[in-house]
């Protein structure tokens, strides 16, 4: 069997998994629920990007250093894209930064995920293309001029026939992670400067191996190196089981099971609060929350890891967690199931949740994104429901004061 067909094989393997666990999802009845949390949503408006007129396209938020940058593209009526980055320094008045492509792809690129460090960018874009339309993954990154520019890359870097994702990207102070999965299971690419990526696939404990097949989903930077979540398809098994990973030097890793009492699940998103790491997704027929505390040892940063609690996961189809955010000392979750794009609050670690009242109804499409982003006293909510892009921000005080809704409509000039 070809590369190419093995890791098709993979990836229907994977997805079945998936759809296995959201058949089996149920909605919750009876008891009490805790009040919805009514944040004060301000809309803000922001500038549309020079060029051809069509759609913006709003997919990825990220906020450091006192800078703010959201990312995505532009459609124009026949579907063709173009990449877009606009970025402010009070999160209130926004621009749109100048772009420049290095290759034919790039030139198409929808920015899906997005880091800052030291207040620069870093993005990932994607374009469908070649003879099966398979996506055309490059990076791209901010320059000391506020320009960002495409890395042009060779094409085995981030494709090619062993080729299965590449999902998040993260910053830290020791560089930036893209953290994916090749037809071998979880993987990572680390960069210094942003600029340029190493692909390191096949690592012992972080790839697969004769426990099963792993996927890698998110990351986050710790005080000793890295530490990155995701899942395992166990030889033979129909489930997948979260795990997680540290590692100080991106090259040995530790593996760490997540506990769960179905036995199945999926770390998709992790956030570092409090002292504490608290990564969160499905697992059965709801949402999970589990807290891990990292401790130093010889040769990396193995981590203990606790379920903290959940929240319910409304309607049917894949429950997915797509954002993960420290607000204050508390956490903000984006989560996707049948019912729509949903906000999940928790002030415990991941202990309790409440519901968060959404400024506008965006469902659960692959036309549709929600992302957030926060930063000191500010938190920065951008929505995408397939006819137009919003978005809002809200004092991070306001989910402790829980004060009443006074959203008002967003408008784009």
């Amino acid at each position: 069997m070809g590369s190419v067909s093995v890791r098709q094989v993979l990836v229907v393997l994977g997805l079945l998994a998936v759809l296995l666990t959201g058949c089996e999802r149920v909605t919750p009845s009876g008891g009490d629920h805790p009040r919805a949390v009514q944040p004060v949503w301000r809309p803000l408006t922001l500038p549309v990007p020079p060029g051809a007129p069509g759609r913006p396209l709003l997919r990825d938020a990220a906020a450091c250093a006192g800078r703010w940058y959201v990312v995505g593209g532009v459609a124009d009526p026949a579907g063709a894209t173009r990449p877009a980055v606009w970025s402010s320094v009070d999160g209130a008045i926004w621009s749109v930064s100048r772009l420049v492509p290095s290759t034919f792809y790039g030139r198409q690129h929808l920015l899906y995920a997005a880091a800052c460090r030291d207040g620069r960018l870093a993005a990932l874009g994607t374009a469908s293309g070649g003879v099966h339309g398979n996506p055309r993954i490059g990076s791209w990154v901010e320059g000391a001029d506020g320009v960002v520019r495409e890395v042009a890359a060779p094409f085995e870097r981030f494709g090619g026939p062993r080729a299965v994702s590449a999902a998040r990207l993260v910053a830290g102070p020791s560089g930036w992670l893209i953290v994916g999965s090749r037809v071998d299971g979880a993987a990572v690419w680390a960069s210094t400067d942003g600029r340029e990526f190493t692909l390191r696939a096949g690592l012992p404990e972080l790839a697969g191996d004769g426990r099963g097949r792993t996927a890698a989903y998110d990351g986050l930077a710790t005080g000793s190196g890295w530490l990155v979540v995701g899942a395992v398809l166990p030889a033979g098994g129909t489930g997948l089981a979260p795990l997680a990973w540290t590692s100080r030097d991106g090259l040995g890793w530790r593996r760490a099971e997540l506990p769960t009492a179905s036995g199945r699940g999926q770390a998709q998103r992790v956030v570092s609060v409090g002292g504490a790491v608290v990564a969160v997704g499905p697992a059965g027929d709801r949402f999970a929350a589990w807290r891990g505390v990292v401790d130093p040892v010889a040769d990396g940063a193995a981590t203990r890891w606790r379920e903290a609690g959940g929240f319910p996961a409304a309607g049917p189809g894949v429950a997915t967690v797509s954002g993960l955010v420290a607000v204050g000392s508390g956490l903000l979750a984006v989560a996707r199931a049948g019912a729509g794009q949903v906000l999940w609050y928790s002030d415990d670690l991941g202990g309790s949740w409440r519901s968060v009242r959404m400024p506008v109804v965006v469902a659960d499409t692959g036309e549709t994104a929600v992302a957030v982003a926060a930063q000191g006293e500010r938190l920065l909510l951008i929505a995408d429901d397939g006819r137009g892009p919003r978005v809002w921000w809200t004092p991070v005080s306001g989910f402790a004061a829980d004060e009443g809704d006074k959203s008002l409509p967003s408008t784009w000039n």
